[in-house]
């Protein structure tokens, strides 16, 4: 310990971050957003390589369904639906199963209530 008391001030500083990680729930944040990427690539690949294929069959073309557009006539310009449409369904997937896991698993009742 020094004499001006400098290792007690570290020491309060490291249980403060601590308290502060703890208190705050940040590790339980950084594990979400790990998952949450890793949940987001699946269903991006799911998406991709199962729904986009067999919704381009059903509707005729073998692209898949993010590569479905229609064209403006009489200009280049075209309006990208089926992509749009795609990106909707990922967020719907990711949605619902990021639902179904937080009430599942009881996550949604670990954390305390703020006073």
């Amino acid at each position: 310990m020094y004499a001006d008391g400098g290792d007690c001030i570290m020491n309060k500083q490291i249980e403060g971050f601590m308290y502060f990680v703890r208190e705050q729930g940040v590790v339980g944040l950084a594990v979400g957003l790990i998952l949450g990427g890793a949940v987001s690539k699946f269903v991006t690949a799911l998406i991709e390589d199962l729904v986009n294929p067999i919704v381009g069959i059903v509707l005729g073309g073998t692209e898949g369904l993010a590569a479905m557009k229609f064209v403006i006539p009489g200009t280049s310009a075209a309006i990208m639906w089926g992509d749009l449409t795609s990106k909707a369904l990922d967020f719907i997937i990711i949605a619902g199963i990021v639902y179904y896991v937080v009430h599942g698993l009881g996550l949604d009742k670990i954390d305390k209530k703020k006073k």
